[in-house]
């Protein structure tokens, strides 16, 4: 069964199932406000793509995911109140909760952001080109494993208290009431249902563009760097380059994942760009599977949905659920979720009545 959906039949026939479940059958089944909330969902599953590749493909505990979701979003928030802004006092006016703080002229930086072309070029680039310095800083000075980890652990940390301290993007606060997105109003039915079936399309294309990277020369060398590097630099491959390709990617799917966040939600702020949300973005990885291209998706999913579920019932257990849920899939099923069906048949060979006499 396995080697069907590693075939070319089974990739064209995975993709048809998703789509009919992501364009037919969730719009016709949930309500306009869980649509929204699967939305949101979505959003995560994209970032899970992008850690699958790096984590799962390329061996690089990425615990800082948070910094690239979180300058999509607020690039993407900026270009919302200023469309909002716009549309109450014309060109040049500063946005609402500026207004309340006393700010009369618009702060230099946020100028740009009145272009929707400047905006997407920023939300692709912006945190990409980041993705790159860093990944360059780090890769070629061989830090890898548990210091990579903190490394980019601590940045997430740092850009959560850096935009705290930032009035001119909230602050603590963050950036929210939002009304229009490129023209059209948010807070219609048929606007939301819209942008669903946008961030359904992008959850599609991303996970496209991971298996085609799979699937490449460049998957191949990306796997042979991870386990084992020294010898693929010894034959003279730039592992540090191979490194940061997959670096970047992670991080420009975490970007278009923020972006589109900012219009499902509503709202961004740094405590959902911090050091917990990255850790939450990791565990849907872990738990899903982050050696296959799909476990990614339905880990973040499954943990997103658990969240919003238990979290409701059991506010003070959350947490605490999280964390067992994490020891027992690392302790029990280390490829996650997607390994089941793997486990599943290992134990039911082993127990064929033809192989124990094979074994005897």
């Amino acid at each position: 069964m396995s080697k069907f959906w590693e075939s070319r039949l089974g990739v064209w026939s995975g993709f048809a199932a998703a789509a009919a479940v992501l364009f037919g059958l969730a719009p016709l089944l949930l309500s306009g406000f869980r649509l929204g909330l699967f939305a949101q969902f979505i959003c995560y599953a994209i970032v899970a793509v992008g850690i699958g590749l790096a984590w799962g493909r390329g061996g690089m505990l990425t615990l800082g995911q948070g910094v690239f979701f979180g300058m999509g979003a607020y690039l993407m928030a900026m270009h919302l109140k200023m469309a909002d802004a716009e549309f109450r006092g014309g060109p040049g006016a500063v946005p609402d909760f500026m207004e309340l703080a006393g700010v009369r002229e618009l702060p230099a930086y946020w100028v740009p952001f009145a272009s929707p072309v400047f905006t997407i070029a920023a939300i692709v680039l912006l945190p990409t080109g980041l993705a790159v310095l860093l990944g360059l800083a780090v890769f070629k000075r061989r830090v890898k494993g548990a210091y990579f980890a903190i490394l980019s652990q601590a940045l997430a940390g740092a850009f959560a208290i850096f935009l705290i301290g930032q009035q001119s993007l909230g602050g603590f606060n963050g950036l929210s009431y939002f009304r229009y997105f490129f023209g059209f109003t948010l807070n219609d039915p048929v606007n939301q249902r819209m942008l669903y079936f946008i961030t359904a399309a992008a959850l599609l294309v991303v996970v496209a563009a991971s298996l085609q990277l799979r699937r490449s020369r460049y998957g191949e060398l990306l796997v042979a760097v991870r386990d084992a590097e020294e010898r693929v630099r010894f034959l003279g491959y730039d592992a540090a380059g191979v490194k940061v390709v997959a670096y970047a990617v992670a991080a420009l799917f975490a970007s278009i994942a923020g972006a589109l966040f900012v219009p499902v939600v509503g709202i961004i702020s740094p405590a959902s760009i911090g050091i917990v949300p990255s850790i939450m973005f990791l565990l849907g990885v872990a738990i899903g599977g982050r050696g296959t291209l799909i476990g990614p998706v339905v880990g973040a999913l499954a943990v997103a949905f658990a969240q919003t579920a238990l979290s409701e019932q059991f506010p003070s257990a959350w947490t605490y659920a999280q964390g067992l849920l994490f020891v027992c899939v690392i302790a029990l099923l280390p490829g996650g979720i997607a390994s089941i069906p793997a486990v599943a048949g290992r134990i039911r060979v082993k127990h064929r009545p033809e192989a124990v006499e094979a074994t005897t």
